[in-house]
């Protein structure tokens, strides 16, 4: 296990790390953008308790979110110590390159981390805190009968302050940017380069790095507009 824990603890094994723990964020993005268009239900919050509830309660998906703190975590960690080692081997001052070659966004990965993971907290903040510790109460009663948390009323009542509302626009648009460049990186982390099939990442990064962030940014502008 030597050779294991020096390959993880060495530059590339960081990257990797990186690339693995982005990729699975990436579809997590997928499933979660999924579940919070119930919000988009003229049902009056039906639809998107009984999702939230089925989430909570749920043993599998339960554990794969314990899994995704631990990734987002890793990633977030991962991204600092790679930014602070690259920062080092340039003496301080990070690498500059012909425009052409590279973009805003591959020059400021740290800082749209460092934007992302303050707008997960806040996020947390706001759900998983309340939903766990907060004063809701089981208010809502779905068509079947049972009661659940009414997390509907919650982030309507939360999205319809102008703050926050802002605050998520511009978390959101730090994803994109992050998503930008980190979605082809990725691949290219793992070796996943062809000069047939590379194109096609890289136009599918950017065209996922506009729509699932847009996707999420609806919700807000949905409910404070309405």
């Amino acid at each position: 296990m030597n050779w294991f824990s020096k390959f993880i603890t060495s530059s590339i094994g960081k990257k990797l790390l990186m690339s693995l723990t982005g990729l699975f964020l990436i579809l997590f993005l997928i499933v979660h953008l999924a579940g919070n268009l119930s919000l988009l239900a003229n049902d009056g919050g039906e639809t998107f308790n009984a999702y939230t509830d089925f989430m909570s309660h749920n043993p599998l998906i339960q554990t794969v979110a314990k899994g995704n703190y631990l990734f987002i975590l890793l990633h977030a960690i991962l991204g600092i110590v790679l930014a602070v080692t690259n920062k080092k081997a340039k003496g301080g001052k990070y690498a500059v390159t012909p425009k052409n070659n590279t973009s805003w966004a591959s020059n400021n990965m740290a800082l749209l981390g460092i934007l992302i993971f303050a707008f997960l907290f806040m996020h947390m903040g706001h759900f998983w805190y309340n939903f766990k510790f907060g004063d809701m109460e089981y208010t809502y009663q779905l068509a079947d009968g049972s009661m659940v948390l009414d997390a509907y009323a919650k982030v309507n009542a939360i999205m319809s302050e102008t703050v926050w509302m802002v605050a998520y626009l511009v978390g959101l648009a730090a994803l994109a940017f992050h998503l930008w460049h980190g979605f082809a990186s990725a691949f290219q982390t793992l070796g996943l380069n062809h000069k047939k099939y590379t194109p096609l990442i890289h136009g599918l990064g950017k065209v996922f790095s506009i729509v699932v962030p847009a996707g999420f940014a609806v919700l807000p502008l949905y409910i404070y507009f309405n």
